[in-house]
């Protein structure tokens, strides 16, 4: 049973991180006006796919990652070169539809031509020689989506103002940018909800949630109570509270107690337990909570900073201090730090969801070949320098990088295998 909580705590966790850092990339893609082809979760074999309009949504069989394909960032369209005979399906305005490369006697309404020119990206035309009329060169305007049909497969044509590439400098860079941005989003999402159901622990001097086998609920205390003192000490803030819980292990101690507009003197004896090698008392009970929309916003806000700050301190640790496989995770070690944390409940699994979707949206700003902070620093060199670098240099960087990290991530799951199942 609880493999089986892992295993889809995993799932939901790793793929809600992947998907709305992808959706981030997709939302501003369409915003800029670039054709998306594929919104992909995962690499490898397509287990799930659905279209609607011009964008296909596959869910892949690898749960590595996954990717917006966006037009622009490969060759696009074919090559049709003169001398090519090709068919074309037109709409009821003569504009072409469908540009069909092979098997042309499927379609009844065809025109066959003999390519002269032809411009898929810029003037959208093709000029040839319709079959049973070659002597007129005749010119055919190409619908801006239009479909290149291949061994029955469809294809939507890109014309270059729908390119990635034809886009300014600013909309490729908010498109880029928003994958990483929409992690911190989800990661300030999440702390928010945690702070509406389950509430944020104020510094206050009463008792929040009992647990069932402590001895608070066995001694007669009651979530609520405010605290006046404990063994004759004043307290006036929850910490002052733990802290005199925590020096009297297994020794009844005193509590005096509002309730009702009532005192109430109730004796305690802590349960001694030890942490970190040091013998404390505790009592079974949490701090004392408030749930209200604007704390919680504002919890949301303190947490999603808090911590981004603490990773980019562990990440400047392990560069300063030394890099090494130990320190790195990768999807096995999730997977079972993500086993240890479903033991404590939904709200630490949430707490882990956001912490992850920090440390994922940080890991892709780093200024590396094939991450988003690769392609960020591509784009600050063309912004510094006036002109872009040349794709195909700048394609032929990302390349290797992406091998480099597909090295690293083997690596780094075969490190965790032998940790934890070697």
């Amino acid at each position: 049973m609880q493999t089986l909580q892992t295993v889809i705590s995993f799932i939901v966790i790793f793929g809600a991180l992947v998907f709305f850092h992808e959706l981030g990339h997709l939302v501003f893609a369409k915003r800029a006006g670039i054709l998306c082809r594929e919104f992909a979760i995962g690499f490898g074999p397509k287990v799930f796919t659905y279209k609607r309009a011009e964008t296909v949504y596959t869910i892949r069989l690898l749960p590595l990652g996954g990717y917006v394909r966006m037009a622009g960032e490969d060759a696009e369209n074919p090559d049709i070169k003169p001398g090519y005979r090709i068919g074309l399906v037109t709409d009821d305005n003569n504009l072409v539809k469908q540009i069909v490369l092979n098997n042309k006697d499927k379609y009844p309404d065809i025109r066959i031509i003999e390519v002269e020119a032809a411009d898929l990206e810029h003037k959208l035309l093709i000029q040839g020689y319709e079959e049973g009329d070659e002597g007129e060169l005749k010119s055919f305007r190409i619908h801006e989506e239009a479909v290149v049909v291949e061994d029955g497969v469809e294809n939507q044509i890109a014309p270059y103002d729908r390119q990635f590439v034809s886009k300014s400098l600013g909309h490729r860079t908010m498109t880029i940018f928003a994958g990483p941005m929409m992690n911190f989003v989800l990661a300030f999402v999440i702390f928010v909800m945690i702070g509406l159901f389950q509430g944020i622990a104020v510094n206050e001097p009463r008792l929040g949630e009992l647990t069932d086998d402590g001895s608070a609920i066995a001694s007669g205390l009651q979530a609520g109570d405010e605290i006046q003192s404990i063994n004759g000490n004043e307290v006036s803030t929850w910490e002052d509270v733990q802290a005199n819980i925590q020096k009297h292990p297994g020794n009844e101690i005193e509590f005096v107690i509002k309730r009702d507009g009532q005192t109430l003197s109730i004796p305690v004896v802590p349960k001694e337990v030890e942490r970190e090698g040091e013998k404390i008392g505790v009592i079974g009970v949490y701090a004392p909570v408030e749930k209200s929309p604007l704390k919680a916003f504002s919890y949301g806000l303190t947490e999603t900073y808090h911590w981004t700050k603490q990773i980019f301190v562990i990440l400047g640790q392990l560069i300063t201090g030394g890099f090494t496989l130990d320190s790195l995770s990768g999807p096995v070690g999730i997977y079972k730090s993500t086993e240890e944390v479903a033991k404590s409940g939904i709200f630490m699994l949430m707490k882990w969801a956001g912490l992850l979707s920090i440390n994922l949206g940080i890991m892709n700003l780093l200024p590396l070949p094939a991450l988003d902070g690769g392609r960020l620093l591509f784009f600050l060199v063309e912004f510094l320098r006036g002109k872009p670098i040349d794709r195909q240099k700048e394609g032929i960087v990302h390349f290797i990088g992406f091998a480099l990290l597909m090295l690293l991530m083997i690596m780094v799951t075969w490190n965790d295998i032998q940790r934890f199942f070697l």
